[in-house]
């Protein structure tokens, strides 16, 4: 018997071509997934509508379209945010495939282990974008200088108004199971994050203006303020579970094959 010891990097390594055929196929699957989703809304988009503009029916407004192609816009708009909801799983699924490769064991255990966690956390962020944070959010907007002025909402900037906060405010809940497991993996911690914070709330208040169709600053204080606590929630979970990352060792574990002498 002889022995060969073998680089195990070499040996688990893909080539440049190889990585981006992976990521090929991997796009495929998400685009595929949005396709599959989006056609599933189309089924059932005028019911989603109705749920949609249900927090404006409760002050006896109806939304209306200005434009001749309005309602086809809102259409597809409403159809496509509802698919990428649908599809969230197969996206984070083919995400978290493709970066697997790269981390310890137990990291992709732990990955699969909190990947329910991260679809629950969406779930509930977007139960509580519409639920709770529109219905106050509409209720302000619709009554705010109501003495003066009447409030007439057009069908394309209120359904983007609330795809667009509902859906991003349901990505963002994520964050928090997002950041304990890169701290748990000893890619960030608690203090890193904290000494990032007059950064995030930057780059927080350049998502809220992304996810707004307003440029006003009361939609942004909306958004800004769940975004916010999220970010100081994944600071706490930061500190909890940070864990120093060893660097690979593989000159004291070599990877033995043993051949058969001929």
């Amino acid at each position: 018997m002889s022995e060969q010891v073998l680089d195990p990097i070499e040996e688990s390594s893909m080539t440049l071509l190889e990585h981006l055929q992976e990521l090929r196929v991997r796009l495929m699957w998400i685009v595929g997934g949005l396709i599959l989703g989006t056609l599933v809304a189309m089924i059932f988009v005028t019911p989603i509508i109705q749920f949609i503009t249900e927090p404006l029916g409760r002050y006896g407004v109806k939304p209306q379209a200005i434009g001749p192609t309005d309602t086809i816009g809102i259409f597809f708009k409403v159809s496509f945010t509802v698919g990428a909801a649908l599809a969230m799983p197969i996206i984070v699924y083919q995400i978290v495939a493709f970066v697997a490769p790269g981390l310890y064991p137990h990291e992709r255990r732990m990955l699969l282990m909190i990947l329910p966690g991260v679809m629950l956390l969406f779930v509930t962020g977007i139960a509580f974008a519409y639920f709770v944070l529109m219905p106050a959010a509409v209720g302000f907007l619709q009554n705010f200088l109501g003495d003066v002025i009447r409030q007439d909402w057009t069908i394309d900037r209120y359904i983007s108004f609330i795809t667009r906060v509902v859906f991003w405010i349901g990505v963002s809940f994520e964050t928090p199971l997002v950041m304990a497991f890169l701290a748990r993996a000893g890619i960030v911690s608690g203090p890193s994050l904290l000494g990032f914070w007059r950064h995030a709330i930057v780059i927080v208040a350049i998502i809220a203006a992304a996810i707004t169709p307003t440029i006003d600053p009361v939609n942004m204080t909306i958004v800004m303020g769940p975004l916010l606590v999220l970010y100081f929630i994944s600071v706490g979970l930061a500190y909890l579970l940070y864990k120093p990352r060893e660097p690979r060792d593989f000159s004291q574990e070599p990877f033995i094959r043993q051949d058969d002498d001929r």
